[in-house]
């Protein structure tokens, strides 16, 4: 069965109501064109960070995922199957984390494991990542810096996700801006990380991304529906705007897989990683397998079987 699907590149902001607003257009829009599953944004609801200088000041409002804004966002949504960023209220703890609703309440919610640079001032990581039933498919979620390390996108598809949604608020390059944003590096890193993962994993991807300026951040947009095969079957460049595509989820997948399956072909018993590493002194040779100057000690820290 096709699905229509959907990925965002939008701004947003501090103003929880202005937020809300576009929301509310975007899925308005989605829905008028067919869409089933629609992805939003990291911290749509509320923005994300001025700066990753780690000032406690700048945590956007933390939210409820039982509260009236998450059930809000699930009233929107109604029938179709919506993914949006916020900060989640848990305790005294605050967590950058994704929810999945539907018109019926929150199907999944993942807080986010990775945090790069001075993200952690901010928020508590998340410990985790797994895939849950939705009535487009199975489905894993998670967020921005969560994409750079393999295991997160593997431990999803291990757990049969079928599609997996990637909401970040990924800026360009601080430290050598390109001119053109299309051009900067950190652009070309977002989209390599969302080819790779759904090619390495043969899964659908949804990357929703912020896009414009908030503070001192200038986000590269670059939203984007991406195939089994690592093809991008529809992107925003780094202008606002909606990705669309038409995908058989089974179909495709079923196909990617048939000759050549990662997830079937593995050999976990290949992948003990060392629990430590230690930096090899100026000079040293490592012979793999040899008792050379690295000591590694092995440990079962391998994913699933």
């Amino acid at each position: 069965m096709t699905i229509r699907m959907a990925a965002v590149a939008a701004p947003f902001d501090r103003d929880l109501e202005g937020c809300f607003t576009r929301v509310e257009r975007l899925v308005a829009d989605a829905r008028a064109a067919g869409v089933r599953l629609l992805a939003l944004p990291e911290a749509c609801l509320g923005g994300y960070l001025h700066n990753m200088d780690g000032d406690p000041s700048d945590a956007p409002p933390a939210l409820d995922p039982g509260g009236p804004e998450i059930r809000r966002l699930a009233a929107l949504a109604g029938d179709m199957v919506v993914c949006a960023g916020f900060c989640e209220a848990a305790g005294e703890l605050r967590y950058n984390s994704v929810a999945c609703v539907t018109g019926d309440g929150v199907l999944g919610l993942h807080r986010k494991v990775h945090q790069p640079l001075s993200e952690d001032a901010l928020f508590a990581a998340g410990d985790g990542f797994a895939a849950f039933d939705t009535p487009v498919g199975r489905l894993g979620m998670m967020i921005c810096y969560d994409k750079a390390f393999p295991e997160s996108a593997r431990t999803l598809a291990l757990h049969g996700a079928e599609i997996v949604v990637c909401a970040s608020a990924w800026p360009a390059s601080r430290t050598d801006p390109a001119p053109d944003l299309a051009d900067d590096r950190w652009t070309r890193r977002f989209d390599l990380f969302d080819q790779a993962r759904a090619l390495e994993n043969q899964v659908i991807w949804l990357s929703a991304n912020q896009s414009g300026t908030f503070g001192t951040l200038r986000f590269v947009g670059s939203a984007k529906i991406v195939g089994p095969g690592g093809e991008i079957l529809s992107r925003t460049g780094v202008e606002p705007g909606t990705a669309v595509a038409d995908v058989d989820v089974p179909a495709m997948l079923t196909t990617a897989r048939r000759s050549m399956s990662h997830l079937r072909d593995r050999r976990p018993t290949a992948y003990l990683a060392p629990a430590s590493v230690p930096a090899p002194a100026p000079g040293a040779v490592v012979a793999p397998g040899g008792s050379g100057a690295v000591d590694v000690q092995a440990g079962p820290a391998y994913l699933g079987s």
